[in-house]
């Protein structure tokens, strides 16, 4: 990137914020939009953001919904009781989400578009949990689940990532963009886990056929969106000659040169580490007889607790970071969000645990917005669906590492030392990599300034 394409970036609440910015992309827009434009509306791509934050609504209320009766489900479909089956349940889709992320991202970039990969992936994980809620009356074994889930993680993937970067093209500030994104990611999870933990009660196999219903109509919704993906050939005054054949080897080839681009991924590995350990040990911790013995609909709900304030407040920290910088988000938040689940793990009671549930996702809406638009910030618009593919597979082997690390950790030491580790590690990164944060976005205006110089 020239010396000429950094400059000062004006998101469309008026703050400036210095990153590292590509040259506008010109993409073929509809006529409304362009009236828009002419009209002088400050957000013309808001409709588009609406629907694409519903796709990720709707893909994460599909996956969240088996968690809270991943106990019971696992033993439906063959697995003996205990949390080392729950883990592999859970391992085996994620293995298939840091396979596949990066090659969805590709293989968007190459074709210039991503609608079409978005609806395949979200009806093929419908698909997916169709044929997983059949193995019990075909009498298939645990095996044939995880095979099954292998196959599902595979096409989901497609579906939320390219989301994610389809959102990433849009206008109106990097901030705001994931900020919508994480919006839906919590708010879905909030959703999937009160909603998974109710039918859970009704039977370990509702969640599922409920989950295939809504990844359907997770695919059907995008269709409805334009493809807009920023490739070389919309570029404004780009050489497609010099661009051609840009992708994951491209990204790859900037990660190992720019230590910057590790940084978002390194926080995006940690953040999510911990997301998986929620995700599998905080459902058996709160279901167990020996702590505070939930149901499972009581483990959903208590889930909820973390994903709701996670939710709501994703877009406006997204904002936030626009205007300050993402030192502070990160940093802080990160800091903080160590604190408080290790506080979860040694609560006395249930609702000294459940506030700091509240707690864990107002400092995971303070940082994760601000992670993902690092991304955005660092790489041109021709090679963002790679970027974020590799940011989703640091993200997904960060779940893969919260689930075998939670799982081995509480068979082995139990609940709290499991906490302990698991927190202790979101406190080492973000001190280790404060410098780091600090050189790629020192933060603008009062506040971003005075948090970059603590």
């Amino acid at each position: 990137m020239s010396d000429a394409d950094r400059s000062t970036e004006t998101d469309a609440s008026g703050g400036d914020r210095p990153v590292a910015v590509a040259d506008p992309v010109d993409v073929e827009a509809p006529d409304a939009t362009a009236d828009a434009d002419a009209g002088g509306d400050p957000d013309p791509d808001a409709a588009a953001r609406r629907r694409l934050g519903a796709v990720v609504l709707s893909v994460l209320i599909s996956q969240v919904l088996l968690y809270p009766g991943v106990p019971d489900l696992v033993v439906a479909l063959g697995a003996p009781a205990g949390i080392d089956a729950g883990m592999w349940f859970l391992v085996a889709e994620f293995g298939a989400f840091v396979t596949f992320a990066v090659v969805w991202g590709a293989l968007s970039d190459a074709l210039g578009r991503r609608i079409p990969l978005i609806v395949a992936g979200a009806l093929g994980g419908a698909g997916s949990y169709v044929a997983l809620a059949s193995l019990p009356g075909f009498g298939l074994g645990f095996e044939a689940a995880l095979l099954v889930r292998v196959v599902g993680g595979a096409l989901t993937i497609g579906a939320f990532s390219l989301s994610i970067t389809l959102l990433m093209d849009l206008r109106g500030g990097n901030g705001r963009n994931m900020g919508a994104a994480g919006l839906a990611i919590g708010l879905g999870a909030a959703v999937g886990s009160v909603v998974g933990g109710s039918l859970a009660a009704l039977g370990a196999l509702y969640p599922v056929y409920a989950g295939a219903v809504v990844l359907a109509a997770a695919g059907l919704l995008a269709a409805t969106v334009d493809d807009r993906a920023a490739t070389p050939s919309t570029e404004s005054g780009a050489n497609p000659e010099a661009t051609d054949g840009v992708g994951f080897r491209d990204v790859l080839a900037r990660a190992r040169t720019t230590p910057g681009l590790l940084v978002p991924l390194a926080f995006g590995f940690v953040d999510r580490l911990t997301a998986g350990f929620f995700a599998l040990v905080g459902v058996y911790y709160f279901q167990d007889p020996a702590t505070f013995g939930l149901s499972a609909a009581g483990a959903g709900a208590t889930l909820a607790l973390f994903f709701v304030p996670f939710a709501l407040l994703q877009s406006p920290f997204g904002a936030l970071s626009d205007r300050i910088g993402r030192f502070l988000p990160v940093v802080a938040g990160s800091l903080a969000y160590g604190v408080v689940t290790i506080g979860v793990g040694v609560a006395p009671a249930y609702p000294v645990a459940a506030g700091l549930m509240v707690l864990v996702g107002v400092c995971g809406a303070l940082m994760a917005p601000a992670t993902m638009a690092l991304v955005t910030d660092l790489v041109e618009p021709e090679v963002r669906g790679a970027a974020m593919g590799l940011f989703n597979v640091f993200g997904s082997l960060g779940f893969l590492t919260g689930f075998l690390i939670g799982g081995s950790a509480t068979d082995a030491f139990g609940y709290t030392p499991a906490f302990l580790a698991v927190g202790g590690l979101e406190l080492a990164i973000a001190i280790a990599l404060l410098p780091a944060v600090r050189s790629i976005s020192p933060g603008t205006g009062v506040l971003g300034r005075l948090g970059a110089r603590g």
